[in-house]
C-alpha cells in the first residue's frame, strides 16, 4: 500500500500550512497552523494575534513564545482538535481527505520535524500523519452513519407513500 506523503502538490491540504480559515475556541484564524500555534497562549487577548498572520508567521511567532504551562501535555490533543475543526469545517477538504482511503499518511519533511512528520528517511513520531488518518476515520464512520439514517427515512417514507397508494 502506498502513502501519501509529504504534503506538497496536490496533498497540500493536508498541512497545517493550507490556507482554509477555521474558528477554534470562537476566534477565526487563517489556518490550522495559526490557530494551533495560537493555543500556546494563556490568554485570549494573546491569541487573537495569529487571527491574521500567515501560516509561517504564525509558527514563528509560535515559537518564539514560551507556552502556556502544561502546553507539551497537552499539544497533541490540541493538534487533533484543530486539524477535527478544520475538516468539519470545510466539507471539501474532508472528501480529499476521505479519497485518500486507507492509504498511510506520511508528513514527510526535509526540515527535520520528527515529532509531527518524519525526516526524508521516514525516521520519525508522524503524529500529525496519526491525526489526519484518526479524523479520517471519525469522517468515514460518520459518513457511513448518515447513509444509514438516510436509507432507512427513505424506506420509512416509502411505506408510508405506499400505504396511501392503496385503495
Amino acid at each position: 500500500m502506498s502513502s501519501e506523503s509529504s504534503f506538497r502538490g496536490d496533498r497540500f491540504f493536508l498541512s497545517n500550512f493550507y490556507e482554509a480559515p477555521i474558528v477554534y475556541d470562537g476566534i477565526r484564524y487563517g489556518s490550522s497552523e495559526a490557530a494551533y500555534q495560537a493555543q500556546k497562549c494563556p490568554s485570549e487577548e494573546d491569541r487573537r494575534r495569529f487571527s491574521e498572520l500567515s501560516p509561517s508567521n504564525a509558527k514563528e511567532l509560535g515559537g518564539s513564545l514560551t507556552p502556556r504551562e502544561g502546553w507539551d501535555s497537552e499539544k497533541v490533543g490540541v493538534m487533533t482538535s484543530v486539524v477535527r475543526e478544520k475538516f468539519q469545517q470545510h466539507p471539501d477538504l474532508a472528501a480529499m481527505l476521505l479519497a485518500t482511503g486507507d492509504k498511510p499518511l506520511v508528513e514527510r519533511n526535509s526540515w527535520g520535524d520528527r515529532f509531527w512528520g518524519t525526516d526524508l528517511d521516514g525516521a520519525g513520531e508522524n503524529m500529525l500523519g496519526k491525526i489526519l488518518m484518526r479524523v479520517r476515520d471519525e469522517l468515514a464512520k460518520a459518513r457511513s452513519r448518515i447513509m444509514i439514517e438516510l436509507r432507512v427515512h427513505r424506506a420509512w417514507i416509502g411505506d408510508r407513500i405506499a400505504a396511501r397508494s392503496c385503495p
